[in-house]
């Protein structure tokens, strides 16, 4: 197993090598100056050089990529054009509140999602099974802004029940030591902050899961489906053993792999940054730190964020792939 994951490893360093590269030469096909976006339009003719030789502008773009990767290799990612802060720094006040509306969300599309494919497999033809089927086409043909606009209008500005935006009221006080709200709430014993946190994160965590969760229905129904109608479920049936045992000891655990795959990609798309749903809720993530940087054409902070985001991408695959393993040892062996 210790070989397996070594191998899968070092896979990872020529995936990551030619996401620079492109992440690179895409990026400086941008139009735009960065120089002038800093110094603004009035900006002097000599400023604006100045400026350009200090950030390496003026150099070929095989010299400024060298440059690029000999600071990413030590963990710099430059500045921001915008604020001129250090592009680590922001993603590390940013990133936390992808980490926990990813989780939240992955959490109820892969408890949601797998619970309704199970039930529509062992339901085959049933109310149910035609109901769950419906129900996740159209979760995932909705458009996440449209069902964010429409719970927005209905919990929070005609009911009342949830907050509209934000991750914490204005009012409440909270000491951060992860920048996961509700991880620090749990750690200071700060049970207002708690469910203050959780009643913010209710909505979009829910819309960020529609799609997820009616992709991992759809990828456990027709998976279990397909392990019901082996011989091995049969003479398990024919045994005597309870349809509980039957379903998740014996077929659940082998029609996991492709149900895996499905969690392992949403889970590495929802960590790149839900752009939407963060803009939409005014949720202070790295998507819409990302997009802001786009508007901006701040190419530092671009670059820095996409590479993040491709990392924890390529990282979460691999972790998917050792999962494989555990769950199906003859991949070991292959």
């Amino acid at each position: 197993m210790s070989r397996f994951i070594l191998r899968r490893f070092l896979s990872l360093i020529p995936t990551v090598l030619g996401i620079s590269i492109l992440v690179f030469f895409m990026i400086h096909l941008i139009p735009g100056d960065p120089a002038e976006m800093m110094l603004g339009e009035r900006a002097s003719v000599e400023s604006l050089k100045q400026l350009r030789e200090q950030l390496g502008l003026n150099e070929p773009l095989y010299v400024q990529y060298g440059l690029f990767m000999s600071r990413l290799v030590r963990g710099d990612l430059g500045r921001a054009l915008r604020t001129n802060e250090k592009i680590t720094t922001e993603i590390i006040q940013r990133f936390p509140a992808t980490i926990e509306l990813s989780l939240a969300a992955i959490l109820i599309a892969t408890g949601v999602g797998m619970l309704a494919g199970i039930i529509s497999a062992t339901r085959q033809y049933s109310i149910f099974d035609y109901l769950s089927m419906v129900v996740s086409l159209i979760g995932v043909s909705m458009p996440i802004f449209w069902l964010g606009l429409v719970l927005m209008i209905i919990f929070s500005l005609h009911l009342g029940w949830l907050p509209l935006s934000g991750r914490l009221s204005y009012f409440i006080e909270l000491e951060t030591i992860t920048n996961l709200y509700v991880v620090d709430s749990i750690l200071t014993g700060n049970w207002t902050a708690l469910k203050d946190a959780v009643w913010h994160l209710i909505m979009p965590a829910f819309t960020l899961s529609t799609i997820p969760m009616a992709i991992i229905a759809r990828i456990t129904r027709s998976s279990m489906l397909e392990v019901l109608r082996q011989d091995y479920i049969r003479t398990a049936k024919a045994k005597g053993l309870s349809p509980l045992t039957v379903y998740f000891k014996h077929g659940l655990k082998n029609a996991m792999i492709p149900v895996i795959t499905v969690i392992g990609l949403q889970f590495g798309i929802l960590m790149g940054g839900a752009i939407l749903t963060e803009t939409i809720f005014a949720w202070p993530g790295i998507g819409n730190w990302i997009l802001n940087a786009v508007y901006a054409r701040d190419f530092n902070a671009v670059q820095g964020g996409t590479m993040l985001v491709a990392t924890v991408f390529v990282l979460i695959n691999m972790v998917v792939d050792i999962l494989y393993a555990w769950v199906n040892p003859r991949i070991k062996v292959s």
